[in-house]
């Protein structure tokens, strides 16, 4: 990864910054370092009068049972944004078969050139537990719907729109047209497909409740790792209220945005999402030895969530909640 991304002690991205195409956040790099620093400010209780001496950390999503709420992120052009010792087809099959191998699951992402979705569905069709299939907001719905059908067809266990994608200058630079979609434009697509959907790029309460009401059954709150607009808040800052405008709607909220550890993962819960997904670090892992290195981190991050339940008092992922905040 040497020149694309510099392995920094803490990972902040303030030596990234600007860095897009790249591992950088937008311009100042502020929303990339938003997240690290929302996460970063969020303190937990430790606790150790309790009987949480063995907790489970076994998590069920669009009809899977999985060993782990800590999930790998959509991700796409591994060669130009993460270095060239890896093609997108083996970086996505990293990434797939090591979430599998870990007991967690998969997202796939879209690009401008369709032979990285593609990529993204072979792994799908090698894995025994299929994948979420994440699509660009290409301003003609034909094409979103070309690609839910190629994922329906290679065994996707969950369809949806990367909203927040709509701003991505790696798109723009290739002449792609992307674009944000009203809900009137969210119910249609929603149409299109039986399986479950999930809209990602949610940062605020009102589109939550508009996602809602497009018939999204997920969310992923995120400001897409800070890499499309400069000035956004942490995904931890805006968690708690648009987990709150969704409490007793039957909708699985996940939050994305700089985890790097069990514990970011606890915290995140503890604002208010199901689970969460992991990014960059998994870059490092694929670049480093393949799916082994994937699992590696996954496995190593859910053993930290492990450890942290048990200090914290929490024998269910059902029992992290905001008593665990300081």
């Amino acid at each position: 990864m040497k020149a694309h991304c510099k392995l920094c002690p803490t990972c902040d991205g303030r030596a990234c910054a600007g860095q897009v195409p790249g591992m950088g956040g937008a311009l100042t790099g502020s929303s990339f370092t938003a997240n690290f620093e929302a996460l970063r400010d969020t303190r937990i209780n430790l606790r150790v009068v309790h009987g949480a001496a063995d907790p489970s950390t076994k998590f069920s999503i669009f009809g899977k049972s999985l060993d782990t709420p800590i999930l790998a992120a959509p991700m796409t052009g591994a060669p130009y944004n993460c270095g060239e010792s890896l093609t997108d087809e083996a970086f996505i099959g990293a990434v797939v078969a090591g979430a599998e191998a870990a007991g967690s699951l998969g997202f796939i992402g879209d690009a401008a050139n369709i032979a990285m979705f593609e990529a993204g569905l072979a792994a799908s069709r090698a894995s025994g537990r299929g994948v979420a299939a994440i699509v660009k907001p290409r301003r003609e719905t034909g094409d979103i719907v070309l690609r839910f059908r190629m994922a329906e067809e290679a065994g996707a266990v969950a369809l949806g729109l990367d909203l927040d994608g709509a701003g991505l200058v790696t798109m723009r630079l290739q002449g792609q047209a992307v674009e944000p979609k009203t809900v009137d434009q969210l119910k249609a697509i929603r149409k299109e497909t039986k399986l479950p959907f999930i809209i990602k790029g949610v940062m605020t309460a009102d589109e939550a409740l508009l996602c809602l009401e497009a018939g999204a059954d997920c969310i992923v709150v995120s400001n897409h790792g800070g890499r499309v607009l400069d000035g956004c808040p942490g995904a931890a800052d805006v968690l708690p209220e648009i987990a709150h405008a969704l409490a007793g709607c039957r909708m699985t909220i996940l939050a994305d945005g700089c985890v790097r550890s069990g514990v970011d993962a606890l915290k995140l819960m503890a604002l208010g999402a199901q689970g969460v997904l992991v990014g960059r670090p998994l870059c490092w892992g694929a670049y480093a030895a393949g799916a082994e290195g994937v699992a590696t981190v996954l496995k190593t991050y859910t053993d930290q969530l492990y450890q942290a339940m048990i200090m914290t008092g929490c024998p269910t992922l059902e029992d992290v909640g905001p008593e665990v905040l300081y």
